[in-house]
């Protein structure tokens, strides 16, 4: 990627610099906006912030149709302008300032969105009120003029592609695949995404996504590029690979912001952001601070400290999450609507312990130490052999690295096929996925012991996901096949080939009997995993399944 053309900035991580720091300053000898005001053109609102943004807002479908930033107009691609999912069509729009704040309403159907400005700010508050089923997702696409942000990030559509899965997974003529689908991050690792260049950058910082579906692992579209422009998004609520039913309200704020090119200012950043200003604005579903609660933990005993653990808090109508410190398992997770909630601690991404727990408006909910039981908890158990780890995802395993931004046929995919032999570096050699139609029937070489070989023992494969009711039967030394398993809840969308191993984390346990095994101890014992299903189609869009850990136990 050429340096002219800037570079992306994810991760929280970023280290501000001079002009980052200076947030949204205005550069010296910069066209700069008038006074802070609200006018009608006739076809739109223009809102001018005072400082070096002004934006309009169509009084027709609310889109954002302009958004001018010292002097150069960043929005639109294709003749599209910006808006919630692909535009809401006819919709009534009103502005009203109250001081130093302006609110333009869209009112469409049950649906109603906010845009929200400050004087002196070249931010965009926005909060999306989405209150049934009537518009089928919930996502804001910022769609950015060509050229002034051009990159080829590994999660974003790339340019002149080649199409290689439905109509948005595609190839580089280099073999690289992209899919405005891949994001290698999940939602608890970023705050803000966006692109800099020219001295400008443009960010959208995320919202606590209290209202979204999920859960912090949850992964999906961060932003795309493709011939004719660019775009950021916002996704609250997207079909895609989902394991829960989508939540309903109000959810924001999060924010379109621009900046002297470094990272948006961390004041913007979710579980910082607070809007004080806003409580009295009259937006529906809006709470503010003052009634919403908080929970805090003094610790998580039974954790395995080479693991990071998360506590979650979910119920129909919201979620939040938080990270357990990692010396004593402290968490305090605040910001939390009034309800009674699930508490889930999760190791990895695999759920070890699951509790209630009821927040109050202007309390806290203090929670003494959780003990994590060690039956709880898979990689407790004594085993023969494992491959990979009890942490809800396939890390470690073959190519797992790249699947979460890239499709499995991509060039730099190690071969999918391949055996593998146990204490010859297992883990890395077993792919992180497994398809009826592509490396089904891998093999796993392993030698017992004679006291080992007399006995019957339980074998566990885990998993993450699935496609097409993929799911593993298994067959040891030709001898002995198991049973074919039931399928677990899985989401019935794509998820193996669109950049997400996550789904609900299963278990299949097989016993085998000890007739299975072979008594001669110099000889390896064989295990064919196949996959089976009657779903799916051919290549990666047959029936599969990804990986969390393999084992035999003691």
């Amino acid at each position: 990627m050429s340096g002219s053309h800037g570079r992306s900035v994810r991760r929280r991580t970023f280290v501000l610099g001079a002009t980052a720091a200076a947030g949204t300053a205005a550069l010296a000898g910069t066209a700069r906006a008038a006074a802070f005001g609200w006018s009608d053109d006739g076809s739109n609102y223009v809102v001018d912030t005072g400082a070096d943004l002004v934006f309009k807002v169509s009084r027709t479908n609310g889109d954002l149709t302009s958004l001018i930033y010292r002097g150069t107009d960043h929005q639109g691609y294709g003749g599209m302008n910006s808006h919630i999912e692909s535009g809401l069509g006819t919709s009534t729009v009103s502005i009203k300032q109250s001081g130093t704040t302006i609110l333009v309403t869209v009112a469409h159907g049950t649906l109603r969105h906010y845009y929200a400005a400050r004087s002196g700010e070249n931010n965009i508050y926005l909060w999306t009120d989405k209150a049934d089923t009537s518009v089928p997702a919930t996502r804001y696409i910022l769609r950015v003029k060509k050229g002034l942000f051009l990159n080829d990030e590994p999660d974003s559509y790339t340019y002149a592609p080649t199409t290689v899965e439905a109509s948005d997974v595609f190839a580089k003529s280099d073999g690289q695949t992209r899919s405005k689908h891949y994001s290698g991050l999940r939602v608890m690792d970023y705050d803000h995404v966006g692109w800099t260049g020219g001295g400008v950058g443009l960010w959208i910082v995320r919202s606590n996504h209290e209202k979204a579906s999920g859960g912090p692992f949850y992964r999906s579209l961060l932003r795309h590029q493709s011939a004719d422009g660019g775009g950021l998004y916002e996704i609250l609520y997207y079909g895609q690979n989902q394991t829960e039913a989508q939540r309903f309200g109000l959810q924001g704020p999060y924010v379109i912001a621009f900046t002297d090119g470094g990272a948006p200012s961390p004041s913007l950043f979710p579980g910082t952001l607070t809007t004080p200003w806003a409580d009295s604005l009259g937006m529906s579903g809006y709470v503010g601070a003052g009634g919403r609660g908080r929970v805090a933990g003094v610790g998580i005993s039974g954790r395995n400290t080479a693991y990071p653990y998360t506590v979650g808090l979910a119920s129909p109508d919201a979620q939040y999450w938080g990270s357990a410190r990692a010396s004593d398992g402290w968490f305090s997770i605040g910001g939390v609507l009034p309800g009674t909630y699930t508490l889930t601690v999760f190791k990895g991404e695999l759920a070890v312990y699951t509790g209630s727990v009821t927040v109050t408006a202007g309390g806290t909910t203090t929670l003494n130490t959780i003990a994590i039981p060690s039956s709880n908890d898979p990689g407790n158990a004594s085993a023969i052999w494992r491959i990979g780890d009890w942490n809800g995802t396939p890390a470690g395993f073959k190519n797992a690295g790249l699947m979460t931004y890239a499709h499995p046929s991509d060039v730099r995919a190690a071969s999918w096929t391949g055996n593998v032999v146990v204490g010859n570096d297992e883990t890395a050699s077993f792919p992180c996925y497994l398809w009826k139609d592509v490396n089904s029937g891998i093999l796993v070489y392993f030698k017992l012991t004679a006291a080992q070989a007399a006995a019957a023992h339980t074998l566990r494969i885990g998993v993450t996901t699935a496609y097409a009711n993929g799911r593993p039967q298994v067959t040891v030394n030709d001898t002995w096949t198991s049973a074919i398993p039931s399928p677990p809840t899985q989401p019935s969308t794509r998820s193996l080939t669109n950049g997400s191993y996550r789904g609900n984390n299963h278990t299949f346990t097989y016993s085998v009997p000890a007739s299975a095994w072979r008594t001669d101890t110099g000889q390896y014992n064989v295990l064919r995993i196949d996959v089976v299903s009657g779903s799916g189609t051919t290549d990666y869009l047959s029936a599969g399944t990804a990986i969390d850990a393999i084992d035999l136990l003691a």
